[in-house]
């Protein structure tokens, strides 16, 4: 029985093409998600706060560049978004949450709503957010927002009609450095209410 050789130049040319997959490979799947490093969690709340500086890493400046994204300024104030709910299961459309009742000390904050592919969804209300001015509080300057397919009374934001969704917490201005003195505690929670069968 002999043994079959192959090719030095052959071995070679695999190296390098499996080289050459892996490494592109690796590369499309950083920038199209969510940057690997710097991020700040607080409850279901994640942010970058480097991502509008000039000490942004490779990555993130990459991710930037690809989603075609312009985040807000060191000094401008911070964005948080929220995949998941305060028990960490994924946000999805089938579902109602209530979000609230507080939020962050910032000059103005919005909280947006988006789909699964990041953009603003199209719904029969027309409202995609609301802003820190504009949100009806109680009594004791809390606020409650219902996200839901179905009609609410007071703050709702219809969810996208199927599939997985986004909530984006923008805090402008901020006090102190970004994100140096935030707690959890300070960030609104996201309740899951209860899902369609």
């Amino acid at each position: 029985m002999s043994i079959r050789r192959v090719p030095s130049a052959l071995l070679i040319v695999y190296a390098l093409l499996l080289a050459l997959g892996l490494g592109l490979g690796s590369v499309y799947w950083t920038i199209n998600g969510d940057p690997p490093f710097g991020s700040l969690r607080l409850g279901p709340w994640q942010s970058w706060p480097k991502l509008g500086s000039p000490e942004a890493d490779p990555y993130m400046r990459a991710i930037l560049a690809r989603r075609g994204d312009v985040p807000l300024a060191t000094g401008e104030g911070l964005d948080f978004s929220a995949r998941i709910d305060s028990d960490g299961r994924p946000l999805d459309s089938a579902c109602s949450y209530r979000i609230g009742t507080v939020a962050p000390i910032a000059r103005v904050w919005t909280l947006t709503l988006y789909d699964r592919d990041g953009r603003l969804p199209t719904t029969q209300l027309g409202r995609q957010g609301f802003t820190s001015d504009e949100v009806l509080r109680d009594t004791q300057n809390r606020f409650t927002i219902a996200l839901s397919r179905d009609l609410q009374p007071g703050n709702w934001l219809q969810l996208p009609a199927s599939g997985s969704f986004m909530v984006v917490l923008r805090l402008y201005d901020p006090p102190g450095a970004a994100g140096a003195n935030l707690d959890q505690s300070d960030f609104p929670t996201i309740q899951r209410i209860g899902c369609a069968s």
